[in-house]
């Protein structure tokens, strides 16, 4: 598992301590802990999941105080069970307690979307069809969420408006129909622009077949009609299912064949995974 880049999380993890330091820092460590004190701490698992979100964790008690280590034992992409532990920091005892919920709200976070991520996976594992993330994730946290997808096992959307053409419902509404949008959208893209067009219907996708993009993301639909819309899409295009998926019903819409699924939830509505920080006295 790559690890993300310094330049793009440390911006995120420095807002996060300057949010909690508030105006005169961590009164009640300062007031209660001796400075010269040092102590040792692990990170462990409470329940069942999936690391994701260690290099957050690294920054969070680093940027505090440089003095501290963290020695990190299971990293992104690993499997962890009650009792695991995920790290164990060593250093100035305030710096510890000063910077253990921005370290913690990061990795319980992201570990969720990993673990939620894996239980997709792992529900369609052997169908050949892959879970992916949307754009609805937390704003400012795209980057961080989105690599923990990958961390469980799952592939990435587009990161942004930019970097790939998504025609929606309403698109499609203010063009006045599929193909007047591809028209269009052919018209202004490079060559290198990948071009994915939602259908709610297999009228649409019928009408979108006589000028074939790159995807079709199918919305909504039964697993019946999905499997109906894969034998009509025939391998011209990537076939993406979208709409309430859950480890329960991603297996049957994995069944009628399409390429990927893909969840909102996953980023934006993960549970977080219990992950503890136990000072070692």
């Amino acid at each position: 598992m790559r690890h993300l880049p310094t330049v793009l999380i440390e911006p995120l993890v420095r807002d996060a301590l300057r949010e909690d330091l508030g105006r005169a820092g961590d009164v009640t460590t300062d007031w209660v802990v001796p400075a010269d004190r040092v102590a040792t701490a692990e990170l462990v698992a409470r329940d069942p999941g999936v690391v994701a979100g260690t290099d957050l964790v690294v920054l969070a008690f680093g940027l505090l105080d440089a003095r501290v280590t963290v020695d990190v034992e299971r990293p992104d992409g690993t499997a962890v069970a009650p009792g695991d532990r995920v790290a164990t920091v060593s250093g100035p005892a305030r710096a510890l307690l000063t910077a253990e919920r921005v370290a913690l709200n990061f990795l319980g976070h992201l570990s969720g979307v990993a673990t939620a991520t894996t239980q997709i996976a792992r529900a369609i594992d052997g169908t050949g069809t892959r879970v992916c993330c949307t754009r609805k994730t937390t704003p400012g946290l795209r980057t961080v969420e989105k690599h923990a997808v990958v961390a469980g096992g799952g592939v990435n959307h587009r990161f942004g408006l930019d970097d790939a053409v998504l025609i929606k419902d309403n698109h499609v509404a203010l063009a006045g129909g599929v193909g007047a949008a591809v028209a269009r959208v052919r018209e202004a893209a490079g060559h290198l622009v990948p071009i994915e067009v939602e259908v709610d219907t297999l009228d649409q996708l019928r009408e979108l077949l006589t000028t074939p993009v790159d995807a079709v993301l199918l919305d909504n639909m039964t697993p019946a009609q999905l499997a109906e819309a894969v034998a009509l899409v025939d391998g011209r295009m990537v076939t993406e299912a979208s709409g309430r998926l859950t480890a329960e019903t991603a297996p049957a819409v994995a069944a009628s064949g399409v390429d990927l699924v893909s969840a909102g939830w996953l980023t934006h509505s993960a549970p977080v995974l219990d992950i503890g920080l136990d000072l070692k006295v």
